[in-house]
């Protein structure tokens, strides 16, 4: 794992120092199993260096692709080192989070991502191929399949819910595949500590849960987010505007098509949980599995026609 007991640190920081001149004192300021954040100071602000995890190898590259082709909506990216899996990373200004998640910050940063969004689906299969978790339609009956061989955290009642929605499921992931969007790059955790205000602009940044998929199911941690931070009721009319700013730049009349894809991408996003949970050391899972639990409840909630 990319841990800090795991990281050469003497390494990382003569690598951080070919690339940038540190102001002070380089910090630590996140070690989870999964990355290692350290923070880096400079002479006119800060960087940030990140090791990831073999679970997420693919994320310096992609996040170094993304950059190239979208430097106003990302993170500015000084340096990356994609066998030792390390990004050296601008500073993204401040997280949403910080000014209590307004909505407002949404409606002006959904439009540019989906924009992102859509022209990443040329690169789509490039993405796969370096790594990128593919989720797309196809995949996902075994994905769903797997999803269910899982050790979850739910109870046995629940569990069988899961295995008898089965079939409905695929069913709904056929009718979604139909509808004529192409999977693209999906951040998968596209919230309020992910969103950034740089001076007039909006990033997205930590890509480390990304996969090729449906490119709609970006917005349910969006609205999750919105309902349990902001206390938002799920009929609020914040929603149906936030869908709205974001559906056009895919064109007219998809609302239809969205509400599918809400549906779809629980299960989905819990498939992708489950490949991140696999890759944990055994005592990290408890606390885990709290996160876990309340997106299987949300995928729960959609097998009731």
């Amino acid at each position: 794992m990319a841990n800090l007991a795991s990281l050469d640190v003497v390494a990382a920081q003569e690598w951080i120092r070919k690339h940038v001149e540190p102001a002070g004192a380089i910090e630590m300021t996140h070690d989870r199993p999964w990355a290692t954040v350290m923070r880096v100071p400079v002479a006119d602000g800060v960087t940030w260096f990140k090791a990831c995890a073999e679970v997420q190898a693919f994320e310096p590259r992609l996040t170094a692709e993304l950059y190239v082709r979208w430097p106003d909506r990302v993170t500015k990216v000084l340096a990356v080192d994609e066998s030792r899996r390390w990004l050296l990373l601008g500073d993204a200004g401040i997280a949403v989070r910080d000014f209590g998640n307004p909505p407002e910050a949404w409606l002006k940063a959904l439009p540019s991502y989906a924009e992102l969004q859509k022209g990443e689906t040329a690169y789509a299969i490039d993405h796969i191929g370096h790594g990128v978790p593919d989720l797309r339609m196809g995949a996902l009956p075994a994905g769903y399949e797997r999803l269910l061989a899982s050790e979850l955290p739910l109870a046995r009642g629940d569990v069988d819910r899961l295995r008898e929605h089965a079939p409905r499921f695929t069913e709904l992931c056929s009718a979604l595949a139909q509808l004529g969007i192409r999977e693209s790059i999906q951040h998968d955790d596209l919230h309020m500590a992910n969103l950034y205000s740089d001076g007039g602009m909006l990033r997205v940044v930590d890509w480390g849960d990304s996969s090729i998929a449906h490119p709609f199911f970006s917005l349910l941690e969006t609205f999750r987010f919105l309902e349990e931070f902001n206390h938002l009721a799920p009929d609020d009319p914040w929603f149906r505007r936030l869908r709205d700013a974001y559906l056009e730049p895919w064109g007219s009349g998809l609302e239809g098509l969205f509400e599918i894809a809400m549906r779809v991408g629980w299960f989905v996003h819990a498939i992708a949980w489950t490949r991140q949970r696999n890759a944990l050391p055994f005592k990290a899972r408890p606390d885990f599995d709290r996160a876990f639990a309340i997106i299987l409840r949300r995928a729960l909630a959609q097998t009731r026609d």
